[in-house]
């Protein structure tokens, strides 16, 4: 069955926004920090973690990527001293991520310059009313789409 024009409206704008907003994220991050959007998710994410500490399958599965993947973005960092691997203590078959202080340090020196952008092109551009339509919108579609947890900011 095809899309009513309705519909295919609706998915061209929403295929738009998939095709622009990364390299958009990733230049403003790489020109500023010289991290990819994808490499600042990870710091975020362990920045956010108790103890600055997640399983890489955790990290993964939040990324919606392979462990594959991420061992080769958490290798980059480490290469950097942003990220120090070491097996977890409560299971020897995980692998866990930690944030070092360099790490820490960048991902907060990147968070300004980063939360601008998203400030510029998301919220200015929506009312709050439409600002709280889009993360349920974005919620519902992102669980249609896969089963697997997504990560949550903490409070």
């Amino acid at each position: 069955m095809s899309l009513h024009p309705d519909e295919l409206a609706v998915w061209s704008s929403l295929a738009t926004l998939l095709e622009r907003l990364p390299p958009a994220l990733d230049a403003q991050l790489q020109r500023d920090s010289g991290l990819t959007h994808f490499e600042y998710g990870v710091l975020y994410a362990l920045d956010t973690a108790p103890g600055r500490t997640l399983r890489l399958s955790t990290l993964a599965t939040y990324a919606n990527c392979t462990l594959s993947r991420l061992s080769r973005a958490v290798t980059r960092l480490e290469k950097n001293g942003l990220v120090e691997r070491s097996t977890d203590a409560s299971d020897g078959r995980f692998t866990l991520g930690t944030l070092t202080e360099a790490g820490h340090e960048r991902v907060q020196a990147a968070t300004p310059g980063h939360q601008a952008l998203v400030r510029r092109v998301v919220f200015d551009a929506l009312t709050e009313r439409q600002a709280q339509q889009l993360g349920t919108i974005s919620r519902r579609i992102a669980e249609a789409a896969g089963p697997d947890q997504m990560w949550e900011p903490r409070p």
